[in-house]
């Protein structure tokens, strides 16, 4: 994509975004228009590619577009992030009609939300217990989602379940007959992004809403989207970095106290220092991961892992340190920095949580070693 066509594109997000990100987290709600809006141009897949209607933007142009969505409003990215996954999965998985009818209506408006987690299958996602079964020409659903991003906004829903002996992602449309959504009132962060519960009551599909057939590995499956999933997240804590250190800078440099700028004190200029460290660590961790992807480097999905361990606490650490500075002035619900230090928490929670991505990243020193 020519770069003065980006640029445009980054602009649009800004002017929709404005200075309702505030009032969006208070309301718990994104408007509709500037989701269809946005999803109609392609801007919550932009790695789709331009033939399914795209930006078939590389990781690392996805990556800086995703961190500049992130520092505007993080409901707005944790829908892109959601957007993104089940393009991603759709494009992995399906067959080539699939990717034609499917790809082209996330690009064209409609908008979709992935479920993993269940009940009882958190961290442990060997433990889903959502059924897909064949039923003559048809495929039946049965089960529960929990948290599943921006499924109150959606029109398809990507949902990864047990197939017999092994397991299968199925497209399910929000308005089918048996498919009940919850949202869940007032979460920690990203109030705004839609997350909910989401109940499958004998839904009854045709048998192509399967994505490539079934029988597949469940590890595979699920490690096929949430790699994506990470790398967005990862990307979008940069723009919460961002976002916190325009905030505690400029708020730093404008108020007075004991007849000097905060800044010149020098406890609160190393919180600005610590920022600084933080957002540009995230940003090297993101960077490396996304020339991974595009190289089609080996180390890609540690280093996917290592990006959004990283910078989610980078996030969580940064977003403490600008309400430091803040004080009252960012106490307030809404408050771009009250709103990254909720967000950035839930970071380090979804796609992996901290722990899990320890575990991982230990595994990897430990093969490295032998």
């Amino acid at each position: 994509m020519a770069p003065e066509r980006l640029a445009d594109e980054r602009a649009l997000v800004a002017a929709l975004v404005g200075d309702q990100a505030d009032s969006w987290d208070v309301a718990g709600l994104l408007p509709g228009e500037v989701l269809r809006e946005l999803g109609d141009r392609g801007l919550l897949c932009p790695q789709v590619p331009a033939e399914h209607g795209g930006l078939g933007l590389d990781s690392l142009a996805c990556g800086e577009f995703t961190a500049h969505a992130g520092s505007l409003c993080s409901s707005l990215r944790s829908v892109m992030t959601s957007q993104g996954m089940a393009a991603w999965t759709i494009q992995r998985l399906g067959d080539a009609d699939q990717r034609s009818t499917y790809l082209a209506r996330l690009t064209g408006g409609e908008l979709a939300a992935v479920g993993f987690s269940e009940p009882e299958a958190g961290s442990d996602l060997s433990a889903i217990g959502t059924e897909i079964r064949q039923d003559g020409d048809s495929v039946v659903v049965s089960g529960q989602k929990v948290w599943m991003t921006a499924a109150h906004y959606a029109d398809l829903l990507v949902v990864f379940g047990r197939h017999g002996d092994g397991a299968a992602a199925v497209v399910v449309p929000a308005s089918a007959p048996g498919v009940h959504v919850e949202r869940i009132a007032e979460p920690l962060g990203c109030r705004a992004a839609g997350h909910a519960n989401v109940r499958f009551d004998s839904v009854r599909l045709p048998r192509n809403s399967v994505l490539g057939g079934t029988g597949q590995s469940l590890a595979l499956l699920v490690t096929t989207a949430l790699a994506y999933g990470r790398m967005s997240v990862a990307w979008g804590c940069v723009g919460i970095l961002r976002a916190c250190l325009a905030a505690a800078s400029g708020h730093a440099a404008s108020r007075r106290q004991f007849g000097k700028p905060l800044a010149e004190h020098q406890l609160v200029a190393r919180h600005l220092a610590e920022l600084l460290v933080a957002e540009q660590v995230a940003t090297r961790a993101c960077e490396h991961a996304s020339r991974c992807w595009d190289s089609g480097s080996p180390d890609a999905v540690v280093s996917t892992v290592l990006a959004k361990h990283v910078s989610s606490g980078q996030a969580v650490a940064g977003a403490a340190s600008a309400v430091q500075v803040l004080a009252s002035a960012g106490a307030r619900d809404g408050h771009v920095v009250a709103r990254a230090y909720r967000d950035a928490k839930l970071m380090e929670v979804i796609e992996g949580s901290s722990e899990i991505c320890q575990l991982i990243l230990a595994q990897h020193a430990l093969t490295a070693a032998r």
